[in-house]
């Protein structure tokens, strides 16, 4: 027990009373980690613990951390990958597995596929619209794996129906999973810096002000690599449309609605925007852009083994649903969307986050100052059990199984499902967001950060590069915002530089690395029969990525002048 008393304080220059020589080792643990899964192609499960085992290592052997307080700093983060993180996730998904074990996931799609005979329109509905709401209440894969078998059975050749889903998963990927990606942000963020601004809700409406510009662009994309310049010049009024109403929701959700909602919101006012549209115009041709005939889309199912949109598509087309039935599948998206907004209201936000329905503890047996001599805030761990967005999930899954006609019994084998199919990714969550802690709390971080500090005001054209580094390794936003966002706040003060920008830009320069990022690729890969050429479809969307990058590298430096600056809150 005397391990677990020991009190730590953060030195940034363990070796030789260098910085330099010390980032050197601080830097071995995301090495190991982007090598394992850049190179070896090692599971990321697996990655995730040996890269863990790495971080605790050198945070004992380099950086002198007691052995007691660096496996209470990996299990303080584990449990914080637990709650809130994956109770989101996980209680998210259960509510997609509801609409698919109801039938109402394919009502939906159905009505969304007979809005245009254009194929062209379609991938925007399906790709783009459809794509983010899945986004916004799954995220980690299911996005790509869904749309890109939906696409198929519209008759969409392969490799392009891969491509456009991936580039289509970009826009709304930093608000996925009702904003996990942000909420991990707001809270690595918060115990780096005295900034008051890094929570949440600021952190939000921040890369609410940078990812609205990405969704313009998107949908004018997914036109062009579909049918050229032909696409774009007879199909732009919907194109525009759909990225420009979503890039509104997404910024006003964002900045005054409510974070966790924000892509819901989006997503659902850009479909319903393009619908109004197109009862007043229509593309001057619709092209025959079909697979050759014969070729069937095989089943997939999303990452983690979610129940696969795929078993359901084919042969489902010409099926037409009763009004009511429609209604029934929007229903669960409106009912997340009520709940939400009921729980953001001042009075009652305000009742939820104090006790007995929000508590704030010490860590027990964490003792970490910083070295100022400060205790950190990161050891300070806030459950929120009610107004958790997982537990409000769960009262909306519970209200969907009785809208969707689900039987307990039914609902209760789908929510266990739910855990048994995502059982490696949530390994992985834990273990990343153990790594994060504990190169936190060990002084790793710092260290990394007073070096690169050294690159001054450059360093705010290469934060949404780190980000997007982050995310094309790992394949998740929110393990890349675990990783690098106390790293990019403590860069900031350190070089003058404006850290609630400088996180939100992880973040948002994030979402463009996930398109080439190895687990996206597989995923498309075996949703569309191309296992093992995941280099065909990484050498059509990379281009995009790296091109969307250099827009975002752009606004940023630009948010970080005079120029833009009056953006940041």
């Amino acid at each position: 027990m005397a391990l677990m008393a020991d009190q730590f304080t953060i030195v940034t220059d363990p070796v030789g009373d260098s910085v330099a020589l010390s980032a050197l080792f601080a830097v071995l643990p995301l090495l190991t980690l982007f090598v394992l899964l850049g190179a070896v192609r090692m599971r990321a499960w697996l990655a995730g613990l040996i890269s863990l085992a790495v971080a605790l290592v050198v945070a004992v052997a380099v950086y002198s951390m007691p052995v007691g307080q660096a496996l209470l700093s990996a299990s303080e983060g584990a449990a914080f990958g637990f709650f809130p993180i994956l109770w989101i996730v996980l209680n998210a998904i259960w509510v997609y597995n509801l609409t698919v074990v109801s039938g109402h996931f394919d009502v939906l799609r159905r009505s969304m596929e007979r809005v245009s005979p254009d194929m062209r329109v379609q991938a925007i509905i399906v790709a783009f619209c459809f794509g983010a709401l899945l986004e916004a209440l799954a995220g980690f894969g299911t996005p790509v794996a869904v749309t890109v078998v939906m696409l198929m059975a519209l008759g969409f050749p392969p490799l392009r129906a891969a491509s456009v889903a991936l580039i289509a998963n970009t826009a709304p990927v930093a608000f996925g999973a009702l904003a996990t990606p942000v909420v991990t942000l707001g809270t690595v963020t918060s115990g780096a810096s005295d900034d008051p601004r890094l929570n949440t809700e600021t952190l939000g409406a921040m890369v609410g002000r940078q990812t609205p510009l990405l969704a313009v662009v998107v949908p004018l994309v997914l036109v062009a690599v579909i049918d050229g310049r032909r696409g774009i010049r007879q199909t732009w009024p919907a194109a525009l449309v759909a990225g420009a109403v979503f890039a509104a929701g997404q910024f006003l959700a964002s900045n005054f609605v409510s974070v966790p909602l924000t892509d819901i919101i989006a997503a659902l006012l850009s479909a319903a925007s393009v619908m109004v549209l197109l009862r007043f115009w229509r593309p001057a041709e619709s092209p025959d852009l079909h697979e050759t005939p014969g070729r069937r889309p095989p089943d997939a199912a999303p990452a983690g083994g979610t129940p696969s949109g795929g078993r359901t598509v084919v042969g489902t087309a010409e099926r037409r649903d009763t009004a009511a039935e429609v209604a029934r599948a929007y229903a669960p998206y409106l009912i997340i969307i009520v709940i939400f907004s009921l729980a953001n209201i001042g009075p009652i936000k305000a009742a939820l986050a104090k006790e007995p329905w929000t508590v704030a503890f010490g860590w027990p047996g964490l003792h970490v100052l910083s070295a100022s001599g400060k205790p950190l805030a990161s050891t300070t761990f806030t459950l929120g059990w009610l107004p958790a967005a997982g537990t409000l999930m769960i009262l909306a899954g519970i209200l969907t199984a009785a809208v969707l006609r689900v039987g307990p019994r039914r609902a209760l084998r789908a929510y266990g499902a739910t855990y048994v199919e995502l059982r490696h990714a949530i390994v992985t969550v834990m273990a990343v967001l153990a790594l994060a802690y504990v190169l936190n709390q060990s002084g790793q971080t710092n260290t990394l950060g007073e070096f690169l500090a050294a690159a001054g005001g450059f360093f705010v054209v290469l934060s949404s590069m780190l980000g997007w580094i982050g995310v094309a390794v790992t394949g998740s936003d929110t393990s890349a915002n675990a990783l690098f966002g106390a790293l990019q706040v403590q860069t900031a003060d350190r070089a003058g530089l404006d850290p609630l920008l400088l996180a939100a830009a992880n973040s948002s320069g994030g979402v463009l690395g996930k398109m080439i990022s190895p687990q996206n690729l597989a995923i498309a890969a075996s949703a569309v029969g191309m296992a093992g050429r995941e280099g065909d479809i990484f050498r059509r969307v990379v281009g995009w990525s790296l091109g969307l990058l250099a827009v975002m590298c752009l606004l940023v430096t630009l948010q970080g002048t005079p120029v833009l600056g009056w953006m940041v809150p």
